[in-house]
């Protein structure tokens, strides 16, 4: 395990006033940026992480403001715990405040649970599971980018709707597929749909045939892949090759990032329904984040993700500035949830009692080869979901902190 230091203001830099130093142990604000760094979702996050981050601070003028910033980063090699470890030593003995990122929703989970532990903050933009905002619900965390609750409403109703009304669900066999797999269910049968059956594959997957059998022998018109980055890249090649589509049947790809639609290419890619919440060609403001974002990261697309963890740690400088002290996390997260959020990738939001993070999504549709204008023209904005739509309405999470 590696962990990089990247010190983001000068050294004579006084952070705070001398009352916050009294707060802070060492007038340095830490950031760790915990993620996978070197498997199948380092693409999604990972390293462009880190870049997110670091740009941040750096455009939110942290030097300039007086404050004294670090960010340290490690892979959690998507196991809980190692992850649980390293964010231990993380808040133990080397000072950090808040831990950003963190794909694979087991080892949220379990960072969700060290972070209200040591009262430190936890701003999640790479895990999905909708527990993070219900049952595991937390004062010290906020579920910043999506989540499993918002992708099954926006890709599986829209697809349901379109007579998409049989589905076999290839799941992620942990707690990010477990959720999506429930959330998306539960959608299907609202609409009017059936499940006709379910498989689950272990996480890195290499070989889905056996799996892909199983769904092409159930007859159903969708197969819902309940899973991410390589494992999605993977089941949709193989898909191809067991000639499912040509078949009659259609893939539904829950959580598919611009990243996946790039490796798989859009011959293969083309048609899927996505539901996202940022794409990098929106607005003037993406596409000049991502031109500085590709110069740093070897051309790659940004994700949201990598948004999403440049959006979360916008305002909690905000918060920190504005009270003056980094150690006490709860009360940060309070600072959070009362202000409004603003930052030129999501533009305006706001973060609900349970740790919510609401803004719009949207509903995608990967375009058709000869549709692609120029790099990295992959999507049809199809619908707007509003935010007091796009997530799970408060009251149906049975988040301790709403009662």
């Amino acid at each position: 395990m590696s962990i990089r230091k990247i010190t983001l203001a000068a050294a004579m830099t006084v952070a705070f006033s001398a009352t916050a130093q009294a707060q802070h142990s060492d007038g340095v604000i830490r950031i760790g940026v915990l993620s996978d760094m070197s498997s199948l979702y380092a693409d999604i996050a990972g390293p462009g992480s880190v870049w997110a981050a670091r740009k941040a601070v750096e455009d939110f003028g942290a030097a300039q403001k007086g404050l004294k910033v670090e960010i340290v980063s490690a892979d959690h090699q998507n196991k809980p715990d190692i992850g649980s470890n390293i964010v231990r030593q993380w808040f133990d003995t080397q000072g950090v405040d808040v831990v950003v990122d963190v794909p694979t929703s087991s080892v949220a989970l379990a960072v969700n649970t060290i972070t209200r532990e040591k009262n430190k903050v936890f701003l999640v933009s790479g895990a999905a599971s909708s527990d993070l905002t219900g049952s595991a619900c937390s004062p010290n965390t906020i579920h910043w980018t999506y989540d499993t609750w918002a992708l099954a409403n926006g890709t599986g109703s829209a697809i349901v709707k379109r007579g998409g009304d049989t589905w076999f669900f290839l799941t992620a066999d942990y707690a990010f597929g477990h959720a999506l797999e429930r959330d998306t269910e539960a959608v299907v049968q609202k609409s009017g749909g059936k499940v006709l059956g379910k498989v689950r594959a272990p996480l890195n997957t290499p070989d889905f045939s056996s799996f892909l059998l199983q769904a092409q022998g159930s007859k159903a018109k969708i197969i819902g892949l309940a899973n991410a980055g390589g494992d999605t890249i993977n089941s949709i090649k193989q898909a191809g090759e067991f000639g499912i589509v040509q078949a009659g049947q259609n893939l539904a790809g829950l959580l598919v990032f611009i990243s996946d639609v790039h490796a798989l290419g859009l011959r293969s890619a083309q048609g899927l329904m996505v539901t996202t919440a940022w794409y990098w060609d929106m607005t003037d403001e993406n596409r000049k984040w991502t031109a500085e974002f590709q110069k740093a990261n070897a051309n790659r697309w940004p994700t949201m993700v990598h948004a999403g963890v440049y959006s979360a740690v916008t305002h909690y400088l905000k918060a920190v500035s504005a009270l003056k002290q980094d150690t006490d996390g709860t009360k940060i997260v309070e600072w959070m949830k009362a202000n409004p959020t603003e930052d030129p990738l999501f533009g305006k939001g706001q973060v609900r009692k349970d740790g919510r993070k609401l803004h719009p999504m949207y509903l995608v549709e990967v375009k058709k080869p000869a549709e692609s204008k120029k790099p990295g023209d992959y999507y049809h904005v199809r619908a707007t979901i509003p935010a007091e739509q796009a997530f799970r309405p408060i009251g149906e999470g049975n988040c301790p902190l709403v009662k």
